[in-house]
């Protein structure tokens, strides 16, 4: 399916997102990214079933204000904006990474979401620690410093712990995600790892078990930042018929370092 490059005016904030045209007769998918990346990790996915992805406030090519609300509700509100800008009532939800803000929104209406596929994202659930990268960005001046002192090399070196592949990432996905790597957003990191103590995370989850539509998640197992205990969890958490995918061997960008991660999501989402 052909992708669009889309812009508008929604809420206040400028917002970027990627459009391709759904099956006729299924609701979107709305697929929501995570930290540091942007609408660049579902173009793939976008051509096998169409659907909706945003570039989040404060990242890649959607605006950054200073203003804006970087947190679990605060992009909850952000995309209930978004899908009502666009005049979508149902829709089935991806989410990666801090994409899980997205289950905000999904608890306030669970009837609203068809199908719920969750891969690799930050858990709204008790018990989880905040992996090292993320305990400095929490941390006043230390965070701070850290975003002064990056660079496009420190990135890729960092990346090497992210994917499974020998080595750093790809210099394509480093490019993609540097381009945008800008004040604006090292701004919006901050602000949204500050305001998510793992107290917040445990009250942001505590009504999964109204989302009883089919679930699938999708997990590396060997994510670093993020233990595969959570994929069990969530499961328990969701109130419907929810399947499991571990894949060993994988870290947290699933679908780079399993492209066969993008059809499994994609007959999952479209059957």
């Amino acid at each position: 399916m052909a992708v669009t490059d889309n812009r508008a005016g929604v809420g206040g904030v400028e917002i970027f997102w990627r459009e391709a045209p759904s099956p006729p007769g299924r609701p979107p998918v709305l697929y929501v990214h995570g930290n540091p990346t942007s609408s660049d990790d579902w173009i793939e996915f976008l051509e096998r079933t169409g659907g909706l992805a945003p570039d989040l406030p404060g990242f890649g090519r959607s605006g950054k204000p200073a203003h804006f609300d970087y947190s679990i509700e605060g992009y909850s509100n952000a995309l209930e904006a978004f899908l009502a800008h666009l005049g979508v009532e149902r829709y089935s939800l991806v989410v990666h990474d801090w994409g899980a803000a997205a289950l905000g929104l999904a608890q306030r209406a669970p009837e609203r979401v068809e199908k719920l596929v969750l891969m690799n994202c930050v858990p709204l659930l008790s018990g989880y620690r905040w992996h090292r990268l993320a305990r400095i960005w929490r941390t006043p001046l230390a965070g701070e410093l850290l975003m002064g002192l990056s660079t496009r090399w420190g990135f890729k070196q960092l990346s090497r712990e992210a994917t499974a592949a020998p080595g750093p990432a790809s210099d394509e996905f480093i490019d993609k995600v540097w381009s945008h790597f800008d004040h604006g957003t090292q701004r919006a990191i901050l602000k949204l790892y500050r305001a998510a103590p793992t107290s917040v995370l445990e009250r942001a989850g505590e009504r999964l078990g109204e989302l009883r539509c089919p679930a699938l998640i999708v997990w590396g197992e060997d994510d670093p930042y993020i233990p595969a205990s959570f994929a069990s969890r969530f499961a328990d958490a969701l109130g419907g018929d929810t399947r499991v995918e571990l894949l060993h061997g994988v870290r947290h960008w699933p679908w780079i370092d399993d492209p066969g991660v993008v059809d499994t999501v994609a007959d999952f989402l479209v059957s």
